[in-house]
């Protein structure tokens, strides 16, 4: 089967890009790297994608706050397209920064927030994914993975409803790194091809990446995460 055109979508100050890149060509997709001006120029670059990857990272070095800026530049000049592109089921996935351009643009319910320590912080973590109805997570085993952001705590006015939707497509197990409500790591939108979330599975997608290998840890991949989203863009 061939592998699905994935647009791995960059601006200003992102800086995962490429490691998110690796993570899908590993899960059998072909991806490329197109910045937010090349997006704007040429809206088409989306029609000739079946997957679009919003990269983590400070755009706009988080300017006016985090995403926002991202967020502006996307929702006034790719609207209509990211909501095409929705609306045929093709599989979106914001990591981190790219989780809070989501939330900004609408795309996803809910914000994300300050930490509750009121830093930036950078460790890792520990996901699992409950029942819900993302493509990107079904029966999906606990990922180990680090996350680096100073506004990660995520916020909704009502996280029981959420879950209740099947919107809850991660959590974080055994500490909450940021203060997120109901420990919500990642939500997805109601047809559930659309995720966002703030740790970086792209960044375990390898053993040798988890920085205890040499003491015998395993397990734990975000490799499934990213083979999952291929899957369900090779169907659409």
């Amino acid at each position: 089967m061939s592998r699905p055109q994935a647009v791995v979508l960059a601006a200003p100050g992102t800086n995962r890009d490429h490691d998110v890149s690796f993570a899908l060509e590993l899960a059998g997709a072909a991806p490329r790297i197109v910045l937010l001006a090349e997006l704007l120029a040429d809206p088409s670059v989306l029609r000739h994608a079946q997957m679009l990857v919003v990269a983590g990272g400070f755009s706009y070095a988080d300017a006016l706050g985090a995403g926002r800026m991202w967020s502006l530049e996307l929702s006034h000049g790719v609207g209509d397209e990211l909501t095409g592109f929705v609306a045929a089921g093709k599989p979106v996935v914001g990591i981190c920064n790219g989780f809070q351009v989501l939330t900004r643009t609408g795309l996803l319910p809910g914000s994300l927030g300050h930490n509750d320590s009121g830093h930036f912080q950078c460790e890792w973590v520990t996901l699992e994914a409950p029942a819900s109805r993302c493509i990107w997570t079904a029966d999906l085993e606990p990922v180990e993975c680090p996350m680096a952001h100073g506004e990660g705590r995520y916020v909704h006015p009502d996280t029981a409803a959420l879950a209740a939707a099947g919107q809850v497509a991660l959590r974080y197990s055994g500490h909450n790194p940021n203060g997120s409500l109901d420990d919500i790591a990642g939500v997805c939108d109601e047809s559930g091809v659309v995720l966002g979330l703030m740790p970086h599975p792209e960044n375990h997608v390898l053993p040798r990446q988890h920085p205890r290998r040499g003491r015998g840890a395993t397990g734990g991949l975000g490799l499934p995460l990213f083979e999952r989203g291929v899957r369900h863009a090779q169907g659409v």
